[in-house]
């Protein structure tokens, strides 16, 4: 890009990030890199957060949720001003999208660093934006009146009309049930993004989700950047990105010329609202190569990176020098290899993407290459908003990081990845690791085919299972166990230098018990002998040597013995077992169990600390199984808490408005046999 600006255009000295975590993290190396000093703000949960303690200067905005402190315009402007920044970078989310956000930023002599107010009005609402794009030709699905929605048109789609990332969307396919859902919608969208209106689409089951990163300056030159592949979804967020699209490659090798239509499509979009900067131009398309306009995204999307490394450019930087006046080149780069993006998020897939929170003691991407940078080679980039001992609020989204493989062709990019992903040691919170690990190495995902539908088509009981099987579970257990050992015996006041059970006569075998993820119960048993540890329970394997902190184990089996070497970490009762068998969570039981802390069958609990947002029972309702009792907030979305079982709400401990703890008991649902 030209290094001289616009005259009228002041040079930007200082950039406020008015966002947090990976994407402040993100903005803030570029801007070093170009020798732009930076600004952070922060509510009170993210005090101590990585993102803070990078940037040259910070501000408390006072408060915990959202609206009390990212989503408040006056409140970001006036930090701006404190720190003496001078631009403004949004990140995605929150007021990214905000067309008075952006005003209130001009308005208070700071430059924008995002597309003009009027480009943002244009497409901030869902509904006009669709009517516009069909004005300028780009094709569209067709909006629905949802009080004139029969059952013919189901399903449908409800969307946030504000804003994206899935909340405030909901599938309908019963007529009954979408007054409820509509509710439902408006008010996480209200929650999200300031603004509870919503609108409904037909839905289509299967589709591709494909997009165009737009880039184009105030001197009228637009480029088509490239487009990715967002296909793999849960609850409408997506889960794995991919630049370039498996579907449009297959259709330009033969002959189809989508790429054209696709970057034809976008640049129409763009030119049709006098757009600047970088944005995104999202579509539906299905296996024939038509396509429809879902949205028009005003702002750095989260899976920027993969068109980062497929192009060799630094979006960020490209960003900046657009808000300071600069012109596009005269020529894109042009594309190349294959880069793949997959979010990691503190969920557990196993049960309904249930968002964790607490402590995040390690988190480690051993070999990866680069943070927060453009891969030039084959490698791996980690975009991570957190550190080791972060704790995960229930304030906000739960993805703790972004990881990106890049390299010649698709399939050396996702093997790359997966490996990657697999050895990372990410201790203390469930993640969404496995799943991720799986899909990577699913022979449909190799293929190319990777439609919205491909949870619901591959079912989530196979691809959110442990990576490690239930007997390398048992031998990572085995491992904590002599772990354990030796670091009592290192502890003890007398005959430290005696292993563990020692005696003059044959050892008795001693033993502890750890739970798996999965509620199982592995009782590891060991003794002293004269020329080692043995191990009877595990007839094929020899106990090599064992430190604190690991392991190695000769491991037989039907074609010889293989060493294995298990790393263990210990968090107070948690043990995390690291090895190329794959990863492993463990609990130690304690030997004797109190009997007042036993909790009573037919307990609701909660799966997650949260708001409780609304009741749909009483104490005294006689209830059915499956019926929500009460619905949590948490992570900006809502969670039903149903009943387990048919029977009478005997117990109901909470109120709306009460914040509870993971594990709190909520209510209690006898059934006929406990009365």
């Amino acid at each position: 890009m030209s290094d001289s600006p616009a005259t009228d255009t002041p040079q930007i000295t200082n950039v406020l990030v008015a966002n947090r975590g990976e994407i402040a993290r993100r903005v803030f190396a570029t801007a070093r890199r170009m020798g732009v000093a930076t600004t952070a703000v922060f509510s009170d949960p993210d005090t101590h957060a990585p993102h803070v303690a990078e940037a040259d200067g910070a501000v408390r905005l006072p408060g915990r949720a959202p609206a009390e402190t990212y989503l408040r315009s006056d409140l970001l402007v006036a930090a701006a001003h404190a720190a003496g920044a001078d631009a403004v970078h949004p990140g995605y989310g929150f007021l990214s999208e905000n067309a008075e956000f952006a005003q209130a930023v001009l308005d208070a002599g700071l430059t924008w660093i995002g597309p003009p107010v009027k480009a943002i009005e244009l497409m901030g609402s869902k509904v006009e934006s669709k009517k516009l794009m069909a004005d300028a030709g780009v094709p569209v699905l067709d909006q629905l009146d949802p009080a004139a929605i029969t059952d013919a048109e189901l399903p449908v789609l409800i969307k946030a009309s504000a804003g994206g990332g899935g909340r405030g969307m909901r599938v309908v396919r019963d007529l009954a049930e979408l007054p409820g859902q509509l509710e439902a919608a408006r008010r996480e969208a209200q929650s999200a993004f300031g603004d509870p209106t919503v609108f409904c689409e037909r839905y289509i089951e299967t589709g591709r989700h494909i997009e165009v990163q737009i880039m184009a300056d105030r001197h009228g030159t637009v480029w088509a950047v490239g487009e990715r592949e967002c296909s793999i979804q849960r609850r409408h967020q997506k889960v794995v990105e991919e630049a370039p699209s498996p579907l449009v490659e297959r259709i330009e090798a033969a002959g189809g010329f989508m790429r054209e239509r696709l970057f034809a499509a976008a640049k129409v979009a763009a030119e049709a609202i006098g757009y600047e900067g970088a944005g995104t131009v999202e579509f539906l398309a299905n296996e024939q190569g038509e396509f429809f306009f879902l949205e028009m995204n005003t702002r750095l999307q989260v899976e920027h990176p993969v068109t980062e490394n497929t192009t060799g450019l630094d979006l960020v930087r490209m960003q900046l020098q657009v808000a300071g006046g600069h012109p596009l080149p005269e020529h894109q780069p042009p594309l190349r290899g294959h880069s793949i993006e997959v979010r990691l998020y503190a969920e557990d897939p196993a049960h309904d993407w249930r968002p964790q929170s607490g402590r995040l003691d390690r988190i480690d991407f051993p070999g990866a290459a680069i943070d927060f940078g453009v891969l030039d080679a084959p490698g791996v980039r980690l975009d991570s908003g957190v550190d080791d001992g972060a704790e995960v609020s229930i304030f906000y989204d739960p993805m703790l990081a972004k990881v990106i493989s890049y390299a010649p062709n698709r399939t050396e990019a996702a093997h790359l990845l997966a490996n990657a992903l697999a050895r990372a040691e990410l201790h203390g919170l469930v993640t969404n690791r496995d799943l991720l690990v799986h899909v990577l190495r699913h022979p449909s995902f190799l293929a190319g085919d990777t439609d919205t539908a491909f949870f619901d088509r591959h079912g989530l009981d196979t691809l959110a299972a442990p990576l490690a099987s239930e007997r390398a579970t048992d031998l990572s257990a085995l491992a904590a166990a002599l772990a354990a050992a030796d670091v009592n015996r290192r502890g003890a006041h007398v005959n430290r230098g005696l292993p563990g059970g020692w005696r003059n006569l044959p050892a008795q075998s001693q033993s502890k018990t750890y739970r798996t993820r999965d509620e199982r119960d592995i009782e590891v048993r060991y003794r002293t002998t004269r020329t080692g540890i043995a191990v009877d329970d595990f007839g094929d394997v020899a106990v090599v040597s064992v430190s604190p902190d690991a392991v190695v184990l000769d491991i037989g089996g039907d074609r010889g013995v293989v060493r294995r070497r298990f790393e263990v970490a210990v968090y107070g009762g948690l043990v995390c077992v690291d090895s190329p068998l794959g990863p492993v969570s463990l609990v130690r039981q304690p030997r004797f169990v109190d009997p007042a802390g036993q909790i009573a069958e037919g307990s609701l609990l909660a799966p997650m600390p949260g708001s409780v947002i609304r009741l749909g029972a009483a104490a005294g309702d006689r209830v059915q199984a499956g019926q929500p009792i009460l619905w949590l907030e948490a992570m900006k979305m809502e969670h039903t808490i149903a009943a387990p079982a048919a029977g009478v709400l005997t117990e109901l401990n909470v109120i709306v408005g009460q914040q509870v703890e993971v594990g709190a008991v909520l209510a209690l649902v006898e059934g006929e046999g406990q009365q």
